[in-house]
């Protein structure tokens, strides 16, 4: 065996070989293990970091999936909207009325224990202060004997232990005698179970009794408990003794009651739930099939119905359906036979009229061309006649064309072509006419070309249209003709600064032979059919054709085309209700053409049209020309576009 060390004076520890010598030397050394350690810290934090990345990473677009699917769901099934919000609403009042019930169940349970306890404690603790008044035992093993008897009596000891206790002397005691027992307690208790509250309030008291609730181990495991605490005397020396009832019985009944209440309450959510998924199933399908048999009939099926069974509010919506779609049906029907017999008229009478109308026409050239031989009279008639003829070709090729849209046989001839080049020749063939008006024409676009894939033929006569259209109702003033484009759509708009029109009338400027003002003439012979034409040419271009206007502010009309075919417009280059009008980029990346209506000084007289030739060539303009392109005092009056 060793010796015994001698614990009066210490050893002093030798320095060895590994062991550091001196203060700064154990400092350095913890330093040095501290930097490693939180190296090692990072090294792991980053690790476990970059695991939560990648986890969340593969996570995230399913949960994201998942809320999106649901969301979708919410906002497209009334069926799940319903269900899904019974559901919530019953899980929630069976959770509020469970806790409730929960916690009304174990208050009563833990009040008829406490209630139990206290009764039996009182009854103990007289037995154990009777017994230890009465008891004549004068040596320490007899008293140790005394108590441990007493206590194991409180305790109960049987094939179940009712109840354990903890007998401990209360510290600071003056003159204790004979104090042959500290302290004793049942199993692996100590007094460490008891609350601190608790014995501080049954250390200051007299002979009340106090309770307060607690855990105690049992075995490897953990139970809720009451404490009641008490004070007892025994030869001078004064014991506080706490008994603990185990609560263990009651948590298992109150666990096995939850267990039932929340079994109870899933099995019948569910039961609610297929029960409101029954009933909304029954009032929702017959909507969803109303909704399916809705656009069915706005594809064009009109003989889809309703099946129709019972007599109920459903069945009677059903049979209103059905006779609903029957009378449109039937209505649509009679509107498609009109149509098409009103389509096939106008056909019809514009071929037949195309024979004599020519008669007529080589007839009224004749009378025409001879008119200088003729009286006054017979001359103007001559003039009008020749005059009329023109106006009734130009209507009748117009109803023609209108025929073939309405029929569905115009086709597109698309092909990639220079659109600044066809505004270019648009320009040269409205010079008479912008000579005959008064007004100057210029052209803003950018340098270059702009390839569109565009029907020429279409293309053209939509811009002649609105051209001419300007020219007529500008009054004389200036009109403007802008191109811009973007990486999908190009846009032409065609600004006049005349007569205007109101917003309700540019609604409505694209009807068929419709007139601003019906009991005027035209001036210029149209047939009122041009700008319908060109919407139906732009419908085939897949593109825009949209009008503003102002009463006397002038008009503005844009032309939006797709670069490619089969692309869609979202967005125009040029703004519809212009601000004013300049030239867009910067210099040397723009150009600007101009129909200036004063004659040319040359031999043969005639206008300037933008790329007719040298002389009469785009003219560029200079700083005169800044006031011969503002729009001048608005005119009155009132005319039609056609």
């Amino acid at each position: 065996m060793s010796p015994p060390l001698d614990r009066g004076a210490p050893e002093q520890a030798v320095p060895g070989p590994g062991l550091p010598d001196s203060p700064a030397a154990l400092w350095h050394t913890l330093r040095f293990r501290t930097r490693i350690w939180v190296k090692r810290a990072r090294i792991v934090g980053v690790r476990v970091a970059r695991l939560v990345s990648i986890g969340a990473s593969r996570l995230l677009p399913g949960i994201r999936y998942l809320l999106r699917s649901v969301h979708r769901k919410w906002r497209r099934s009334l069926q799940f909207r319903t269900v899904l919000t019974t559901l919530m609403l019953a899980i929630s009042s069976f959770a509020v009325v469970g806790a409730y019930l929960s916690n009304q169940i174990a208050n009563n349970l833990f009040q008829e224990r406490l209630v139990q306890a206290e009764s039996e404690t009182r009854y103990n603790v007289k037995q154990v202060q009777d017994t230890f008044d009465g008891a004549q035992v004068t040596d320490q093993s007899s008293v140790i004997t005394l108590v441990y008897d007493t206590l194991n009596a409180v305790e109960g000891r049987g094939s179940v232990i009712q109840r354990r206790y903890v007998f401990e002397a209360m510290p600071e005691q003056t003159k204790p005698r004979n104090r042959w027992v500290e302290s004793r307690a049942s199993d692996q208790l100590t007094i460490s179970v008891i609350p601190p509250e608790l014995r501080k309030a049954v250390q200051d008291s007299g002979k009340e009794q106090f309770w307060a609730s607690t855990e105690f181990p049992v075995g490897t495991e953990d139970r809720p408990g009451i404490a009641v605490g008490n004070k007892v005397t025994f030869n001078g020396t004064v014991y506080e003794l706490y008994l603990i009832y185990d609560l263990n019985t009651a948590q298992k009944t109150l666990d096995e009651i939850q267990n039932v209440l929340l079994a109870g309450g899933a099995v019948l959510a569910l039961l609610i739930g297929a029960v409101a998924w029954y009933v909304t199933r029954n009032v929702v399908s017959p909507v969803s099939h109303a909704a399916l048999v809705s656009e069915k009939l706005a594809a064009g099926q009109l003989q889809e119905r309703m099946v129709v069974k019972g007599e109920d509010e459903v069945a009677r919506l059903g049979a209103s359906f059905n006779h609903m779609a029957a009378s449109l049906q039937e209505q649509i029907t009679q509107l498609a036979t009109l149509s098409q017999m009103q389509q096939r008229f106008v056909s019809d009478v514009s071929h037949e009229l195309r024979t004599p109308l020519t008669t007529v026409r080589m007839a009224a050239e004749v009378l025409y061309d001879a008119r200088e031989d003729f009286d006054p009279i017979n001359k103007r008639s001559a003039e009008l006649l020749y005059n009329q003829v023109e106006r009734f070709q130009s209507l009748l090729a117009d109803l023609l064309e209108i025929s073939r849209f309405d029929a569905g046989v115009a086709t597109l001839d698309a092909e990639p072509g220079d659109i600044v080049q066809l505004v270019s020749h648009v320009m040269e063939g409205v010079a008479p006419v912008a000579a005959e008006y008064g007004s100057q024409v210029t052209l803003n676009a950018p340098a270059g070309s702009i390839i569109v894939d565009m029907d020429d033929r279409r293309i053209d006569r939509i811009l002649r249209n609105l051209v001419l259209n300007a020219l007529e109702h500008g009054e004389g003033r200036p009109v403007n003709i802008s191109v811009a484009a973007n990486d999908h759509a190009v846009a032409v708009a065609v600004r006049d600064h005349g007569i205007g029109m109101a917003p309700a009338e540019a609604a409505r400027v694209f009807d068929r032979f419709w007139r601003a003002d019906p009991a005027r003439a035209r001036t210029t012979g149209g047939s009122g059919l041009g700008l319908s034409i060109a919407a139906e040419d732009t419908k085939l271009h897949n593109g825009w054709l949209q009008a503003w206007g102002r009463k006397g502010s002038g008009a503005n009309f844009r032309l939006t085309l797709p670069l490619r075919q089969g692309e869609t417009i979202t967005k125009s280059p040029l703004q519809l209700e212009p601000v004013d009008v300049g030239l867009h980029g910067a210099a040397g990346q723009r150009t600007m053409l101009l129909l200036d209506p004063t004659p040319a000084p040359r031999a043969g007289g005639g206008n300037r049209a933008a790329g007719s030739g040298p002389d009469d060539g785009p003219r560029v303009p200079g700083p005169a020309d800044a006031g011969a392109t503002s729009p001048g005092t608005a005119g009155t009056g009132t005319k039609e576009r056609s």
